[in-house]
Formats: structure tokens, C-alpha cells, sequence
């Protein structure tokens, strides 16, 4: 392998497990589960319910099956939160309840 070739699949190699380690993409029932979950952690008055009514049926099953997964990894390595993330779940999980 050429010189060039190496130092790209180098970079590639490191890049790609930043580019995983994000979480999921907003605008998805993964993202809309997380950011529940996440308001459960920071102690956010969340209404699972009412978000989960604002998906198809078929997102909603996505959700259910992220939250389950959400919630094991938040029980086994919580982490705290501070007050501008709590305001910030806030406000983001109002727009999710609305949406």
C-alpha cells in the first residue's frame, strides 16, 4: 500500500468510531428516545406518553425498543447533568411533546 493510501486509512480507521460514538440522529424515534430518557435522568418533567403519541405506529416501535435500551445504560453508568442541559432537555422535550 502507497504511502497516501496508509495515511488515509489511517485517519478513516480513527474517524469512523468518532463518527459512531454521536448517538442518533435528530428527527429520528432513536433521538426522540434518548432525549426522554436523558430528561428522566436530569430529573425533567418528561411525558413519555405524549411523545410516544406523536409517532406512526411503526416509529413508535422503534421508540419503545430504544427507550428499553436507554434506560438499561443510563441505570448501569449515570451521569449528571447541569443546568443549562437541564434547560436544554427542557425546551427540546416540549417541542417533542408538541411535535
Amino acid at each position: 500500500m502507497s504511502s497516501p493510501k496508509l495515511c488515509l486509512a489511517a485517519l478513516l480507521a480513527l474517524g469512523l468510531p468518532a463518527c459512531t460514538a454521536l448517538g442518533p440522529a435528530p428527527g429520528t424515534p432513536e433521538y426522540a428516545a434518548s432525549r426522554v430518557s436523558r430528561g428522566f435522568d436530569c430529573g425533567v418533567r418528561v411525558d413519555r406518553a405524549r411523545v410516544a403519541a406523536r409517532l406512526d405506529r411503526e416509529e413508535r416501535a422503534r421508540f419503545n425498543a430504544a427507550s428499553s435500551g436507554f434506560a438499561v445504560k443510563a441505570y448501569k453508568a449515570p451521569k449528571p447533568c447541569d443546568a443549562s442541559e437541564r434547560a436544554d432537555l427542557q425546551r427540546e422535550l416540549g417541542h417533542l411533546a408538541r411535535r
